[in-house]
């Protein structure tokens, strides 16, 4: 690159459009911007109701019958089915959550969330995948566990947004416990 510079090969001037500028130009003004910040612009520009019909959840499990005493395998998939970058707002810190039989992540005691909205931000076409696993057991206490009984479960996850399932950001699917 050196002998580039110093051959004068690569001729700089600040007038003519087709050549590089000189370096420290102080009162040089950029000719274009550079990138257009797609997330903010979708806050601003697409309504919320839009914003909830573009994102697509989905839930699945290896298999829908599993062993008494097994971990349950949960794969949550949030996808951005429009062209353009999605910002969804959500009522808490916790952008989405997964639950079995309406109790959160398998908790039975209730958890405290500032009600504090947060953005959770989509790129064009963006999926966005998460592994989690059910061990089959359901918190009672801060310290206590108890195990599922055999029979079936259904396994949900939604946005973190109000009246998740009638507005589609909400999915579930059934798993069977089975005795040993």
């Amino acid at each position: 690159m050196r002998r580039i510079y110093e051959s004068q090969a690569l001729r700089r001037d600040d007038d003519d459009a087709f050549a590089p500028r000189e370096r420290g130009s102080e009162d040089a003004k950029p000719a274009a911007m550079r990138s257009v910040p797609g997330a903010a612009l979708s806050r601003l520009l697409v309504p919320s109701w839009l914003a909830h019909r573009a994102i697509r959840v989905t839930v699945e499990t290896p298999e829908t019958a599993f062993p008494e005493g097994t971990d349950v395998p949960i794969r949550v998939t949030l996808r951005n089915t429009f062209p353009i970058p999605i910002s969804v707002r959500t009522a808490t810190p916790r952008l989405w959550t997964w639950t079995v039989d309406g109790a959160p992540e398998g908790s039975r005691v209730p958890d405290d969330l500032p009600d504090e909205e947060r953005v959770f931000t989509f790129d064009r076409g963006e999926r966005k995948q998460f592994l989690r696993r059910w061990p089959g057991l359901f918190k009672v206490t801060d310290t206590e566990w108890e195990p599922a009984d055999p029979g079936e479960y259904t396994i949900g996850a939604a946005l973190d947004v109000e009246d998740a399932a009638e507005k589609g950001l909400a999915a579930e699917t059934t798993v069977r416990i089975e005795p040993e």
